[in-house]
């Protein structure tokens, strides 16, 4: 499968519509995506972030493949080499089995396992892969339809309960990595101060591009203004460090030349 096309960022219609289909605000869904994949459901160059479990490999395959691929395929956890490497191992192990492979990785902002993927909508893992390729509003999909399908989690989520939703969303042990605390602090900060949708865009877009406006946040931050600053003396506009009109159309035409206009309605 290809993994990497545009990677398009989240809209405000995106999550807007994400919001509605659950009946809460956008801080509860920020407070989970960010404590998932620190908010950002892409690496840098377009392909959806991922985690590999060897365990779930292991597991859906019957154990036949752990004497030979310990580093991919264990009744323990773990092995994880992060970021682009975890596609390495995804492909190690598609080697052995594709569809098991594809459907013992989490993946985008919502960290969704691929053997969930009729619990979100898709009627296989390799169409559901092809989503999170997509963009991050079929992220926030995924995500609403799993919290949707699972009464607990919806509870949890709605009333801020987020031992209720943790042990939910991330199992039993939830607790070993002080998940339930994170969303509640994620939360409570997201409370504060929303992401600016359209800089946040501009930042994914920026960040696919190879300049460094930092992390993927929505924020304004001097990394943020140095990156605008920069492409905008590359392209001749007005170096203001903000994103002004004319630097929004350059950047999103640069960017996503197909997809333009689907960021600036």
């Amino acid at each position: 499968m290809k993994f990497a096309k545009s990677g398009l960022p989240m809209t405000a219609k995106g999550i807007g519509r994400v919001c509605e289909m659950l009946d809460v605000g956008e801080a509860e869904i920020w407070a989970v995506l960010t404590v998932e994949t620190s908010g950002f459901g892409f690496l840098a160059d377009r392909r959806p972030r991922i985690l590999f479990e060897r365990h779930i490999f292991s597991r859906r395959t019957d154990r036949k493949h752990d004497a030979k691929n310990p580093d991919i395929a264990s009744l323990k956890p773990g092995g994880y080499l992060g970021g682009a490497k975890e596609f390495d191992r995804l492909k190690k192990a598609a080697k052995l089995d594709e569809e098991e492979a594809l459907k013992s990785a989490s993946w985008g902002l919502p960290q969704v396992m691929g053997f969930n993927h009729r619990v979100v909508g898709f009627d296989s893992v390799q169409a559901m892969v092809e989503a999170m390729v997509e963009s991050e509003d079929r992220h926030l999909e995924a995500l609403a339809h799993f919290i949707m399908a699972n009464p607990k989690c919806r509870i949890g989520i709605s009333r801020h309960d987020w031992g209720t939703f943790a042990a939910c969303y991330n199992g039993p042990d939830f607790r070993r990595n002080d998940y339930d605390n994170r969303l509640a602090a994620a939360y409570d900060k997201n409370k504060r101060s929303l992401p600016d949708i359209g800089l946040r865009a501009a930042q994914v877009a920026l960040t696919y591009l190879g300049y460094t406006p930092g992390p993927v946040d929505g924020l304004r931050g001097r990394f943020t203004r140095g990156a605008l600053t920069e492409f905008q003396t590359k392209h001749g506009l007005v170096q203001t460090g903000e994103l002004d009109e004319d630097t929004e159309r350059a950047l999103f035409a640069e960017a996503f030349p197909e997809d333009a206009g689907k960021l600036l309605a």
